[in-house]
């Protein structure tokens, strides 16, 4: 049997440890490591486009099956590439090995051709970013890598020299089983104790969830109904928590809706689980309010206000641990007056932006969403371009528990959803995978769509096509600017679409919507559907003051339109129904 070199045994212990595909674009020093996949069954090579993209791929992938993935670049301008997409991968908490391949180790330090540091370059992006110099760090310092991806929730970067890649293996390697899943982490007793004090004592106490309430909803809805407490979320985690709710009160912040905002700064006591909502101009400042923050992560605990409690736990158990111990609470009249103010508030949207939306050409945006969601199926998978598409999976996509939502929703990196869409569909082929993209976004990372014909991954990419920077245009409006290098030439994408080999449709009136996407979600292989909306469909929402987006002056999401809020107000209103009489 001939002596694996360093890339065959690395390619092995990716397998080992449950990746399937590595995506990457090829190049001469990471030619080994190709070599080795391709003779090996376990694992495939994903040629994509651009190097983002494979990074971008990889984290939705883990985002999708909470197992590690991976991605790799080439030396220098290849590994730099990844950058961006392992950036979201580590802010998303996604488990991703990223393998940067690097110059002959003779030449490292002496200005050689495409030489960078990936060792310095990927610090801040990472957990854990060390470069192999001596074969004979083979294979423990992968497994290393590999556990801290998969034990802390984010990106391990290996750098690999090519020539020390095509290197024999040491003998008699030592390696060991590796991490694939994390544990659960129940808080200390003491800290249970201080929090069924302060939710004993508070009269109105105020849930606000966020993606670490992802596997915790039966715990949340039993915990709220026990204190008797409206629950608000952030947009990561209203996949989660929003579905089967009836605490709902929307969600805070400058995409938010309903009465999230007030009935966190009119409780007593507001416990944030899960969240690391970065927009603190939408917390209460603790002056009036008492606030618990559980987080499986104890960085994030206080870094976003200040807090009474700080309670370092994952939230499901915490809230077995804390249930059974705190008192019943019986007055409904703070949780009632929420739920009632949430569906005023959605009501009152819906007066305003369903009129003659059907006949309005260009086509409304909110509208698009209202149908897509309507059309898709219930088990989709949605991923969604930063800016105004945000605003729209945020006000029209419904979870039911089934469905996922992924987006740039923490780094907030144009040109995401496309390129996210690669790494859901291959998870499963015959899974609905659907990228909601604006034209911005599209056209940036426009080159993979070839990689969906390529290997006809059946993505459906419903693209809203307003011919600008739309966000970034509102921005502007609201900084007193005129709008200026926002406006996209913009080809018939649909055309394009057709001439890559992929199902192709342009949509300019209403009328054409729902059946151009019926039909694009019944064509087994890519989908294009260019749908032409409405660049003047914005508005300001009622909860943003000056401070607000001048705090936001760096965000993408610093402004929310106020639009439709689709089949969320049928849940207000069912909610509402419920409610004892007086």
């Amino acid at each position: 049997m001939a002596k694996q070199n360093v890339a065959e045994q690395f390619v092995g212990i990716l397998a080992r440890a449950g990746v399937r595909r590595l995506y990457g674009v090829v190049g001469d020093s990471l030619n080994p490591v190709v070599d080795a996949i391709r003779r090996n069954a376990a694992i495939d090579w994903v040629q994509v486009r651009h190097e983002e993209a494979a990074a971008f791929a990889a984290g939705a992938e883990a985002q999708i099956t909470g197992r590690l993935a991976a991605c790799a670049g080439s030396c220098g301008p290849g590994n730099l590439h990844l950058i961006n997409g392992l950036y979201d991968a580590h802010r998303s908490m996604a488990p991703v090995l990223a393998l940067a391949s690097h110059i002959p180790t003779s030449e490292i330090g002496l200005g050689y051709f495409q030489e960078t540091h990936p060792e310095r370059l990927f610090d801040e992006c990472s957990h854990y970013n060390e470069m192999i110099t001596n074969p004979q760090q083979m294979p423990r310092l992968v497994q290393t890598a590999i556990q801290y991806a998969v034990g802390r929730g984010g990106v391990s970067v290996v750098t690999l020299p090519g020539d020390i890649a095509s290197q024999p293996a040491p003998t008699k390697a030592i390696e060991h089983a590796l991490v694939t899943s994390r544990p659960t982490a129940r808080p200390g007793d003491l800290e249970i104790d201080k929090l069924v004090d302060m939710i004993d004592d508070a009269d109105r106490v105020t849930l606000f969830c966020g993606s670490g309430t992802a596997g915790a909803h039966a715990e949340v809805m039993e915990f709220a109904e026990r204190i008797k407490s409206p629950i608000g979320h952030a947009l990561r985690g209203k996949e989660w928590i929003q579905y089967d709710n009836k605490f709902d009160v929307g969600m805070s912040g400058l995409l938010g809706y309903g009465a999230a905002y007030e009935a966190t700064h009119e409780c007593d006591l507001l416990i944030l689980l899960g969240t690391d909502f970065p927009y603190n101009a939408f917390l209460p400042d603790g002056t009036d309010v008492k606030i618990v923050q559980v987080d499986v992560r104890p960085e994030r605990l206080g870094r976003r206000s200040q807090l009474d409690l700080a309670v370092w736990g994952d939230v499901r158990e915490t809230l077995r641990c804390l249930t059974p111990r705190v008192r019943v609470k019986n007055d409904r009249r703070f949780l009632d007056k929420m739920l009632r103010k949430h569906a005023d508030a959605l009501e009152g949207v819906v007066k305003a932006y369903t009129r003659k939306v059907e006949k309005h050409v260009p086509i409304h945006p909110e509208y698009v969403a209202s149908v897509l969601d309507e059309v898709a199926d219930e088990d989709a998978v949605f991923t969604v371009d930063t800016g105004m598409c945000n605003v729209w999976a945020a006000r029209y996509l419904t979870p039911n528990g089934r469905r996922r939502v992924i987006g740039s929703f923490s780094h907030g990196s144009m040109a995401n959803a496309m390129v996210q869409a690669i790494g859901a569909q291959f998870v499963d082929r015959e899974r609905q995978v659907v990228s909601m993209s604006g034209d911005g976004g599209f056209t940036m990372l426009m080159g993979d769509f070839l990689t969906l014909v390529q290997y006809e991954l059946p993505v459906k990419i419903v693209l809203f096509n307003n011919s600008s920077l739309g966000m970034v245009e509102l921005e502007m409006l609201v900084a007193g600017l005129p709008s200026y290098g926002t406006t996209n030439h913009n080809p018939d994408f649909a055309a394009m679409a057709r001439a890559a080999g992929a199902f192709g449709v342009r949509v300019e009136k209403p009328k054409q919507l729902g059946g151009a996407l019926k039909d694009a979600f019944k064509h087994k292989g890519p989908a294009l559907v260019d749908v032409v909306t409405d660049p003047n469909a914005l508005s300001i929402p009622p909860k943003i003051s000056a401070d607000m987006v001048q705090g936001f002056a760096l965000s993408a999401g610093k402004i929310v339109l106020d639009g439709g809020v689709g089949r969320m107000v049928q849940m207000a209103r069912s909610n509402l129904r419920n409610l004892p009489r007086p």
